[in-house]
């Protein structure tokens, strides 16, 4: 590993007893099923900065709930510290501008897309609260 750390929010984004997922639509990892988010600003609280990330990725507004999991996860080429919370939306359509799909699954559809890596450290928590 090169030592590169990357710190990144992503959104559980719930409707009930469905999570929202997304595919990547660029970049290494192009194709793979993640929580939407991404990078903090400089400056950015980690809540500023999802709702700055949805909104540019989805054209959403959401309610940032409570911190889900934080996890740590090592790839090949960096080390990822990503940090999840609930959310929910709370006006927009999830206009999909950057990925190339997404889905509402529910605990039984949760394994049905290929998530990333990272990603799935999370769903074993969420399965038990869907």
């Amino acid at each position: 590993m090169s030592g590169k750390r990357i710190e990144v929010v992503a959104a559980i984004i719930t409707d009930g007893s469905k999570i929202f997922a997304t595919q990547r639509g660029y970049g290494a990892f192009k194709g793979g099923w993640e929580f939407p988010g991404g990078k903090m600003e400089p400056g950015e609280t980690p809540v500023q900065a999802l709702v700055r990330e949805v909104w540019e990725e989805l054209d959403t507004k959401i309610n940032v709930g409570e911190l889900f999991a934080t996890v740590e996860y090592d790839y090949p080429d960096f080390h990822l510290t990503m940090h999840c919370f609930l959310c929910t939306v709370r006006s927009g359509k999830l206009v999909l501008k950057e990925h190339e799909a997404a889905r509402w699954l529910t605990k039984e559809t949760l394994y049905s897309v290929s998530w990333l890596p990272a990603d799935v450290e999370v769903l074993e928590k969420l399965k038990n609260i869907l």
